[in-house]
């Protein structure tokens, strides 16, 4: 598979990223099947893992992959998000944010720790946190990256000012925005999000590739509208509309992030790297969902 810079600066990583979302506590706990996903996608040219230290048993399976030598540490690129938290009591539970410097440090020992490494390479702030004080979060932050702990920051579902918020009080270059991204869910592209990731000369980590299924499965009108374009264009290039999907993300120059546990689905996106949509092809399928 091929590389690509995510920034200017850096880092280097395969050209589609394998995403953990999915996976419940359930799956998790299969170790023979997290370890044969990771493994095939490994096969694949994947080196470019999204993980989330929210509960930690992701981070701990994988770090017990890594201790075990299934995978070659030195050639991965792992990304994991701190920040969201949850509460509980008598009225009720739910998810809030904390980006402060105390529970950011934290979380990063805690992640080092089950992944039985020494560093993180992309570590992405998951969603803004309206209390934070961002001065005090930049700082947290650019003492971890000169401890060598983290290399890269990142952010997820952050708007334009949130990012140029808390980019102000950096020194390091803020290298990705982990955001929503498919033919079916394009509003990234309107809202200025895509524009400022372009003009920080990065690319953005767009999950959810095929919309949940929707693109494939969707019985709306609109998903119908959409597959029929996508079958069309893949006579073209001899692709199955997954494949399309994501070579339509591809053209941006986005990330995808792949998040399906099936192996054929798994390999229907990471090879949509292997053609290019023409401009036109690119604008036909846009204009399906219209």
């Amino acid at each position: 598979m091929k590389k690509v810079y995510i920034n200017e600066y850096g880092p280097r990583v395969s050209a589609a990223v394998y995403g953990f979302w999915r996976w419940t506590e359930e799956d998790l706990a299969d170790s023979k099947k997290f370890k044969e996903i990771v493994l095939f996608t490994r096969e694949l040219g994947i080196d470019t893992y999204d993980l989330s230290s929210s509960g930690g048993q992701l981070e701990t399976q994988f770090g017990k992959l890594i201790e075990s030598g299934a995978i070659n540490q030195s050639e991965l690129i792992l990304s994991t998000k701190v920040g969201q938290r949850e509460y509980s009591g008598a009225y009720g539970s739910g998810i809030y944010y904390d980006l402060s410097p105390q529970h950011i440090t934290k979380s990063v020992e805690q992640s080092l720790s089950r992944l039985k490494r020494d560093k993180i390479d992309i570590l992405i702030l998951e969603n803004f946190d309206f209390l934070s004080n961002f001065e005090q979060t930049a700082s947290a932050l650019l003492k971890l990256q000169r401890s060598g702990k983290i290399s890269y920051i990142g952010v997820s579902n952050f708007n334009v000012f949130q990012q140029r918020l808390l980019s102000a009080s950096l020194s390091q270059p803020i290298i990705t925005n982990h955001l929503e991204l498919n033919l079916l869910q394009s509003e990234a592209l309107h809202d200025g999000r895509f524009d400022f990731i372009r003009e920080q000369h990065s690319r953005a980590l767009a999950f959810s590739p095929l919309a949940d299924g929707r693109i494939l499965l969707g019985e709306d009108a609109q998903a119908v509208k959409l597959r029929l374009a996508l079958i069309e264009i893949g006579k073209k290039y001899e692709a199955n509309v997954e494949q399309v999907a994501v070579a339509w993300l591809n053209k941006l120059g986005a990330l995808p992030i792949i998040g399906s546990k099936e192996k054929r689905r798994i390999q229907n996106a990471a090879t949509a790297h292997t053609f290019e949509l023409t401009q036109e092809d690119w604008y036909f399928l846009y204009n399906a969902t219209k």
